[in-house]
Parts: structure tokens; sequence; C-alpha cells
């Protein structure tokens, strides 16, 4: 065990991966996201399997000497007014790279948000990349990479999907957790 695995022990929580083989490459998205100590857990988790996941960040933090911090910590950067959108200067992460599990949440905020972005499928299918399911239940003090998300070609029935799977999840703070869908499964709010 590292030390990733052996704090995240400590912790009182487990790091569960049931997707093989693991690919070099990714999109994962990440729910529920409710607190700074989702990005904590998620990083001692995918360490303690010996990988390193990546996050988006403003490219404004990539300064000396945060530069270094952030690289160290698997930051990529996103220059928010290029003329090429997030995803594709993704892509151009995904191809410039020989690994990268790009660790994305879909409600893009800590706070209560039913519009989750689009960015994870997006990114996924333009990049030619797997989109991984993981997730961080408090309840069950577990950091899961559970599943591959099929894609269908259609982004809204995707996420409708997506949002079922997390359904039920429970967050650090539920009361900001939720994916806007009725409590029958059926769509009250897509994006």
């Amino acid at each position: 065990m590292n030390l990733s695995g052996w704090i995240l022990k400590r912790m009182g929580w487990r790091f569960k991966m049931n997707v093989a083989p693991v690919p070099h490459k990714c999109v994962i998205c990440v729910a529920p996201h409710t607190s700074n100590w989702d990005f904590v857990l998620g990083e001692l988790g995918s360490r303690s399997m010996g990988y390193k996941s990546a996050f988006m960040i403003k490219d404004t933090w990539f300064f000396f000497p945060m530069n270094h911090l952030m690289r160290a910590l698997g930051g990529v950067p996103v220059k928010q007014h290029a003329h090429t959108h997030v995803s594709e200067q993704m892509v151009d992460a995904f191809n410039s790279h020989e690994k990268l599990w790009l660790a994305i949440t879909p409600e893009g905020t800590r706070s209560r948000n039913t519009h989750w972005h689009m960015g994870i499928i997006h990114i996924a299918q333009s990049a030619g990349v797997p989109l991984l399911l993981g997730y961080i239940d408090y309840g069950e003090r577990l950091v899961c990479i559970d599943r591959e998300q099929p894609l269908s070609g259609n982004p809204e029935h995707d996420m409708i999907e997506i949002k079922r799977y997390y359904a039920g999840r429970t967050a650090r703070y539920p009361e900001n957790f939720a994916t806007g869908l009725d409590d029958d499964n059926t769509n009250s709010e897509t994006t």
C-alpha cells in the first residue's frame, strides 16, 4: 500500500476501481461535488492506484511559483479568452499526453446546481476517449471509479442517463447536490 492509500484508509475511506483494463486516457465524471474535500479524497483515491488525475484550471493560476504546484497537482491550464473552446483545448491536451485521466465535476460548482455541464460528454467524444463514471459517497465512505458510460451521440439523452446514475449518492453536503430529475427518474431538467 502506498502513502495515498494509507492516508485514505486512516481517514476511514476506501478506493475501489471497477473498470478493467484501466485506460491510459479517459475523462472521469466525478459527482457529487459539494466540498473541497472531494478533490482531496479523489486525489488520494487515484494516487492509491498509482494514477494522477488531472483537472482543468484557469491558466491565470500558472504563474511562478504557483505553476509548479498546479502542474504537480495535475492542473491542466485552460485559456478562457482563447479563440478555441475549452473542449478543443482539452482535445489538444489529450493529444499531447501519453497518459491523461481528466477528472471533471459536471455540476461545475459546490453549490446546488441542476444544470450540469455537457463538457464531459463533448470532451470525451471529441478526444475519442472513454467517459468513466466515478463517485465520492460520504455515506459509504467510498471513492469509486465504477464504470464506462456508453455515449449514444445524443448528449441530452446521455446526460439524463448520467444523472440517473448519480441519483441517490450521498454528498458531504446533501442539500447542495441535485440532479434535476423527478423522483420517478423522469426528466424534469435535462441539462
